[in-house]
């Protein structure tokens, strides 16, 4: 059976005055909701069920899902305005709305109608999370290596696997996973299955420790015999690596987005601090090393800022080499994010080294995001293909 999406309708035309008031309506969210705990949150290892439900009030939960099933029905572009303000507010939190994002839009391009009426509204109201599944202990960036296993039984598939690094494990209400249905196909032989939650044989590892993103749960995702009905499969046995690779472009732009917002709020903070802090009897900001740097942090963003609106609206129009644009911008920005954060840190000096400045969290939360989503080793890998095959 062919991938090939059910007919999606054009996303929602709305004005520039429609979008300045989206735009505002989540920049008070952020401000309101995430940013004032952010730092609690990590210190915690606190997943915000109560503030994400919130955010699914706003239309957070499906941005670019269609309507009828709940969703806000936008496009990739005023998707990535969106998750810049939520990252100003927390990256952590940002990021996993991106990755909750990614799991309802694979399943309203390419799930059945069924599927759409059964999963999306629980999805876009936030009443349940989603998380996506792909990656495993012994396949990171060969995804096309994964080994979980999907054999056929009457009516049924047997999923047997270990799936690792999975945002939302043991939160989640819906697991999108990614099997072998073929052992001799190689990334012709990965079918994508939707796995509710409470199937039997479904459970889950530890808490991972991690550097960053202590606001969103990452745990393995263990499937001993999980038993799930062919009925729940995306797309057609066999397309599940395709589906997979056209959900990460959007994700790309997304973790992308997240970078700029925490790099923003971090470079913002760093403005502020040198205008206020004296050394030598002057202020920093009278300092032309100073300057330099500021200059530099500011023009890295902006860079990073147009590569990522220009992917996302190759994405929308489905131009022939969006991937390569959203690896693009996903390697640029991402790098620029950490090292514009990084930068904003040692200017604060010993205080940005300080939990309460909240610089040294936005730091280890962007570094994750040169990893994650496909490294920004194998974005190069994609554009480099992609340039040496003309």
């Amino acid at each position: 059976m062919d991938a090939t999406p059910v007919p999606v309708l054009a996303p929602v035309a709305i004005s520039e005055d429609e979008r300045a008031a989206i735009i505002e309506a989540v920049r008070d969210f952020a401000q309101s909701e995430l940013e004032p705990h952010a730092l609690e949150w990590d210190a915690s290892s606190h997943f915000p069920r109560e503030t994400l439900r919130l955010g699914g009030e706003l239309g957070l939960g499906g941005i670019y899902v269609r309507e009828d099933v709940g969703g806000s029905g936008l496009t990739r572009s005023d998707a990535a305005l969106i998750f810049e303000e939520l990252a100003k507010g927390d990256p952590a939190i940002a990021a996993y709305i991106s990755i909750h994002n990614m799991v309802a839009w694979m399943i309203d391009a390419y799930g059945s109608e069924p599927q759409r009426q059964e999963w999306l509204p629980l999805l876009t109201s936030m009443q349940g999370f989603g998380s996506y599944c792909l990656t495993e202990p012994g396949a990171g960036s060969d995804a096309a290596a994964i080994a979980t296993s999907a054999i056929r039984s009457g009516d049924e598939y047997v999923l047997t696997g270990v799936k690792q690094f999975i945002s939302g494990g043991g939160e989640a209400s819906v697991y999108i996973v990614m099997a072998r249905t073929d052992a001799d196909a190689g990334a012709r032989g990965i079918t994508a299955f939707v796995v509710p939650a409470d199937t039997p044989g479904l459970s889950f590892g530890q808490l991972e420790h991690k550097m960053g993103w202590n606001a969103q749960p990452t745990r393995q995702v263990i499937l001993d015999e999980v038993r799930v009905p062919a009925a729940h499969i995306l797309g057609g046995e066999g397309q599940g690596f395709k589906i997979a690779m056209s959900a990460l472009d959007g994700g790309r732009i997304n973790i992308a987005a997240c970078s700029l917002g925490g790099a923003q709020w971090a470079l913002d903070r760093a403005v502020k601090y040198v205008h206020e802090r004296f050394t030598f009897g002057e202020p920093l900001a009278e300092k032309q090393a100073i300057v330099f740097a500021l200059a530099d942090m500011a023009t890295e963003l902006r860079a990073a800022r147009a590569l990522v609106r220009d992917a996302a609206a190759a994405l929308d129009a489905k131009a022939p080499d969006a991937s390569m644009q959203c690896a693009m911008a996903k390697r640029f920005a991402t790098d620029a994010g950490f090292t514009v954060a990084n930068q904003a840190l040692q200017l604060h000096g010993g205080y940005g080294y300080l939990h309460e400045y909240g610089i040294e969290k936005v730091v280890r939360d962007l570094r994750v995001h040169q990893i994650l989503e496909g490294t920004n080793e194998i974005m190069r890998v994609i554009i480099g293909r992609q340039l040496l095959a003309h």
